[in-house]
């Protein structure tokens, strides 16, 4: 008898996640390379840690951290505002049907990792 998939998903699909490893390594090439005018990234730099892309692609939530770790908020807030731009850029360097719109958040693992760690080491 067929195995069918249930209604919830158990993650992200092979398809997924080699999207999300494109639209990563394309953003921090953009990143790197580009002159963004957003005033909260002057001078700052961003590591890109993960991309996790809608089922259909056409969103991606795109995890990072401000270089040092400091102004986490303000830096985010910035990359928000410059979303639209770095969405035409991405839809330059990559080639999907659909450019992803990008909404980016602060990732909270490395945090989250240091406390356990912490905790353990009681």
């Amino acid at each position: 008898m067929p195995q069918h998939r249930s209604s919830q998903s158990k993650g992200p699909s092979q398809r997924q996640l080699r999207a999300g490893e494109l639209i990563r390594h394309a953003l921090v090439e953009i990143l790197q390379r580009e002159d963004l005018r957003e005033p909260g990234l002057a001078g700052v730099s961003i590591t890109v840690t993960e991309v996790r892309p809608s089922p259909d692609l056409r969103q991606a939530t795109v995890f990072c951290l401000p270089l040092g770790g400091g102004h986490e908020s303000e830096v985010v807030t910035a990359l928000n505002h410059a979303a639209p731009y770095l969405r035409g850029l991405l839809g330059k360097r990559i080639d999907m049907k659909f450019t992803p719109s990008l909404k980016f958040l602060v990732d909270k693992s490395f945090a989250e990792a240091r406390r356990i760690d912490e905790l353990l080491a009681r």
